[in-house]
């Protein structure tokens, strides 16, 4: 059964225009089909379309499903890549591994200065959809590196960069069952100001391996990792 968005469904009744065309016009669903809808809130909605034209599709909900999120929580801030597909890789495959959040930082050595956030968001979307997931991954406005690593987080903050000096393991670091967030730098790593600012707020610096890692590689098995650890 095919999987929708609509984020206020239970208030409309009714698919986004983007959906709506998807379901009537690409697969050419009419009235009496049975369709799943996701909020990206928790909540799937077993739907019967009752209206099914080439812009509009209305729909009566039959059935609710809630499911609880992760007892885990993990955030991904990463320097965006030159590459925008790298980018949107990570958007990609870690909604279907289990990413929570994610944030592109202007870094020092960032060779991307501008992130298509509607790009992203359809990517968010999309992925959900195809891996089944309850949550739509939240997605931040770009930030400045200086003014991100001083907001609070609820759990454990990690940096990952490639400088020579006392790092474990994310594994090692990592406790299991707390949220996590995991700064990832761009192409260049980050400075070594930034590394030591995120360490004056409480970032613990990690390595990922022997292996000098891309970025958006470097994104997919930190968060890997942390889905792995907590299975």
């Amino acid at each position: 059964m095919p999987i929708f968005y609509c984020p206020n469904i239970l208030e409309t009744k009714e698919l986004t225009p983007e959906e709506a065309a998807h379901c009537t016009r690409v697969l050419r669903l009419k009235e009496g089909d049975l369709i799943n809808i996701s909020d990206g809130k928790g909540t799937f909605y077993e739907a019967e379309i009752t209206l099914a034209t080439n812009k509009k599709c209305l729909v009566n909900i039959i059935n609710t499903t809630t499911l609880e999120r992760a007892p885990f929580y993990i955030h991904i801030a990463m320097g965006p890549t030159k590459n925008m597909e790298r980018n949107e890789l990570v958007a990609e495959k870690g909604t279907e591994i289990g990413l929570d959040e994610l944030s592109f930082l202007k870094c020092r050595f960032s060779e991307r200065k501008v992130i298509k956030d509607d790009r992203i968001e359809k990517i968010l979307v999309s992925a959900m959809k195809q891996s089944k997931h309850a949550y739509l991954p939240k997605l931040n406005p770009l930030a400045n590196f200086e003014e991100f690593v001083k907001r609070p987080f609820d759990g454990q903050k990690f940096i990952a960069h490639c400088y020579e000096n006392d790092k474990k393991t994310l594994k090692n670091s990592y406790q299991v069952g707390n949220n996590a967030l995991i700064l990832i730098g761009p192409e260049g790593d980050f400075s070594p100001q930034e590394v030591n600012l995120a360490l004056e707020n409480g970032f613990i610096p990690v390595t990922l391996g022997d292996s000098r890692l891309r970025t958006e590689t470097a994104a997919i098995y930190a968060l890997s990792t942390i889905n792995i650890l907590n299975a």
